[in-house]
């Protein structure tokens, strides 16, 4: 029988490492300069020349890391690249100190680029954020925010059209756990009818004007129109959660800045001619192409967040949303809940929002109203995966589920 008792240890980030090397008793010197090799970290780099991609190869081989180029690339031409580099944290710094110092500024930049996105993936994450009254300090905890609909169509079944009822909810979304309410006016349900701007405040102000009396929580308005969100934010709201990323209206992202206050960025190529409605199912989205699904998502994102950023927003105002259900077939809402750590690149808290989506019924084969299990399930692995904020209707069973991930995950 073999004496030794051998393990696989898995790391989530350098504190893990450096944890278990303090465990064995490594010396303090050593644990610094050993940590760095611990955790490996594949970066696509998108857009990169040539020769340039070919560098890259050639010092991470030399520092003994990789660069994996597309086979074309070896017979010619001068094509814009995209490079997949693999290495250790050690491997990175070294190749960022050699690129520092090179003749083209074109190496420079990717320098700069790397250096950018290793504080994104193993620093201590997103700055705190203040919300209203409350501070959001990102990566200590999960945070749960409630949806209100007061929308008649929603596609969960739970509009409530009378402005007690829907206040009556938020103040037990809170008791149940909730960190954050989200009014909403305007179904979004693929093949939803839209309304208008007057319809959609004439159905959320009340709600938000007493939620803002009554409690002491941060209150987010789900919209995508300036004059809606500019209405919520004169009555006390603290948040805009914006389905379009502030690139369906051209007065959100100006609103926003001016006012300083914090927004949901989500990501959404919604078309109305690619929605399907499936009996027991509901609407949802068969046929949506990408290129590179996760590529376009953060390529897309970080499209959004340099807009409202040239608009006066600060950077440090911006969550992001990887946009479950909005535009993506069940299939891909799977692959993006699987890979949603990788929106860690784009350096902002990231909400997800899962919560009895019509691809939950699809891969079950239930109704809206028989998702709990389901919708628990992504919760749960969204967490995992990174996210810091859950978008759920089921608050009080939801809440539970992120304080029990959290005591596994953080």
């Amino acid at each position: 029988m073999n004496k030794f008792n051998t393990r696989v240890l898995y790391f989530k980030g350098l504190d893990a490492v450096r944890a278990e090397m303090d465990r064995l008793g490594v010396l303090p010197a050593g644990v610094e300069s050993m940590s760095t090799k611990g955790v490996f970290y594949a970066i696509a780099l998108e857009s990169v020349g040539s020769a340039e991609a070919h560098i890259l190869k050639e010092r991470m081989l030399a520092k003994g890391g990789e660069a994996a180029l597309p086979q074309a690339s070896y017979h010619g031409g001068h094509m814009a690249e995209e490079v997949l580099l693999l290495g250790t944290m050690r491997h990175y710094r070294d190749l960022i100190t050699w690129l520092r110092v090179q003749p083209l500024q074109s190496l420079i930049g990717i320098a700069v680029e790397l250096d950018r996105m290793l504080d994104h993936i193993g620093g201590a994450g997103p700055a705190p954020m203040r919300i209203r009254d409350d501070e959001f300090a990102w990566g200590q905890r999960t945070y749960v925010m409630g949806i209100i609909n007061v929308s008649p169509d929603s596609f969960s079944g739970d509009g409530v059209a009378d402005t007690q009822d829907a206040v009556a909810q938020g103040l037990q979304f809170i008791q149940q756990g909730a960190h954050i309410l989200d009014v909403g006016g305007e179904s979004t349900r693929p093949g939803s009818r839209p309304i208008s701007a007057d319809e959609e405040v004439h159905r959320v102000l009340p709600v938000v004007r007493q939620l803002v009396d009554l409690t002491d929580i941060p209150i987010a308005v789900d919209t995508y129109k300036a004059h809606v969100a500019r209405a919520c934010l004169d009555a006390g709201a603290s948040l805009i959660n914006d389905v379009w990323g502030c690139r369906a209206d051209p007065e959100m992202a100006p609103l926003l800045a001016e006012r300083g206050v914090p927004m949901v960025l989500m990501h959404n190529r919604s078309k109305p001619t690619e929605a399907v409605e499936t009996r027991g199912v509901g609407g949802h989205y068969k046929g949506t192409g990408y290129d590179n699904l996760m590529a376009d998502i953060v390529r897309e994102l970080r499209e959004c967040m340099d807009m409202v950023v040239q608009a006066g927003v600060s950077m440090d105002q911006i969550i992001v949303d990887p946009g479950i259900g909005f535009g993506k077939t069940a299939e891909q809402n799977l692959e993006v809940l699987d890979r949603v750590g990788e929106l860690r690149s784009l350096g902002r808290p990231v909400l997800v929002g899962p919560s009895r989506k019509s691809f939950i019924g699809l891969t079950l084969d239930v109704p809206p109203e028989e998702r709990l299990e389901g919708t628990a399930a992504t919760v749960a692995l969204a967490i995992a995966r990174g996210a810091d904020i859950v978008r759920v209707h089921d608050v009080k069973e939801m809440a539970r589920v992120a304080r029990m991930t959290d005591a596994i995950v953080r």
